[in-house]
């Protein structure tokens, strides 16, 4: 649930400086990647990950209430995704949050306790050690050097929905998941905010689960992107700003980042979603896998290692699923 953020800052390209300037100082810069310790060497072209976190950042109790969002303080992602950049075009790599991966050692910022590499979750990397930890873990089992991090919540995510009027969307099945509260009937719907972030979170109610999820993600993305960028959206500041604003209160990118690296993060998002680039799941031998932390996606690690040494190297990706 995350590339609508880039989609909306490339609404800035049509706007004045006022609009710019204020979008600068909006942004938080917290993640320093700096301090994540060992990384890969720098690869060839541009990577980001692109994070949706469970965060509750801004709304109300009863906003709690309405998403089925929980009474706690956010520290899962229900998505990550990978941005690449580069001489033969764009790719996106979607992270199921069930994949099985090795975490590196890490310090507990709430305890102080240090721990040594283990095995989890991948979106338990945000729970245990925020997004540093999230960050190394991803390189680690990746051997991508992240260049730029961009996360937004939930409460970004709805308002910015809303703020566009709503996103068309069609089901090939009747979609009913008390978890999320999604209650769609098969056909075409207009999602509003609630009902979009319940469409990209459910997963109980997929044959393949976490992947099929990944792939409703990328499906209403792509939508999204479409209605962003529609002169009665991108054109029409009763919409646009407001739906800027939303994306803006709750995003948080590395320190390094300003708008242009916004902009260019856009710029390839939109080429993915027009076509133009690849969108893939990270290639897998096994879902349902049983491990000590319950049911998880292991990755086919022959396939993924090709697959991330291509993007590393900035050569044509010729392997993986698409989404």
């Amino acid at each position: 649930m995350v590339r609508l953020l880039a989609l909306l800052l490339g609404g800035l390209l049509l706007t004045g400086g006022g609009t710019y300037v204020w979008a600068y100082f909006e942004l938080d810069r917290a993640v320093d990647l700096g301090e994540t310790g060992d990384r890969p060497p720098q690869g060839k072209g541009t990577t980001y990950l692109i994070v949706g976190s469970d965060s509750r950042d801004g709304l109300s109790e009863q906003d709690r209430k309405d998403l089925r969002a929980g009474g706690g303080g956010g520290s899962r992602t229900d998505s990550m995704m990978l941005l690449h950049t580069g001489a033969h075009g764009t790719t996106m790599v979607s992270l199921p949050r069930d994949s099985w991966v090795t975490f590196p050692p890490y310090l507990d910022p709430g305890t102080g306790k240090r721990h040594r590499p283990t095995k989890d979750k991948l979106n338990a990397a945000y729970s245990l050690g925020g997004a540093p930890l999230l960050v190394r873990t991803v390189e680690l089992n990746t051997g991508l050097r992240v260049d730029h991090y961009a996360e937004i919540g939930f409460g970004g995510f709805v308002g910015v929905v809303n703020a566009v009027g709503g996103v068309d969307m069609c089901v090939d099945r009747s979609i009913r998941d008390k978890r999320s509260g999604l209650d769609l009937t098969k056909g075409c719907h207009t999602l509003d905010g609630a009902q979009a972030l319940a469409f990209v979170r459910q997963r109980h109610q997929e044959a393949q689960g976490d992947l099929g999820r990944s792939r409703n993600q990328q499906k209403f993305l792509a939508a999204l992107a479409h209605k962003a960028v529609r002169p009665g959206t991108a054109l029409n500041p009763l919409r646009a700003y407001p739906a800027l604003g939303a994306a803006l209160d709750a995003l948080v990118v590395d320190k390094d980042t300003e708008l242009p690296t916004l902009l260019s993060l856009f710029r390839a998002m939109r080429s993915v979603s027009s076509g133009d680039g690849r969108q893939l799941n990270v290639p897998v031998s096994r879902t349902g896998a049983s491990t000590p932390k319950g049911s998880a996606v292991k990755w086919d690690a022959a396939k993924a290692k090709h697959l991330f040494t291509a993007l590393r190297n900035d050569r044509p990706v010729s392997i993986g699923d698409k989404g």
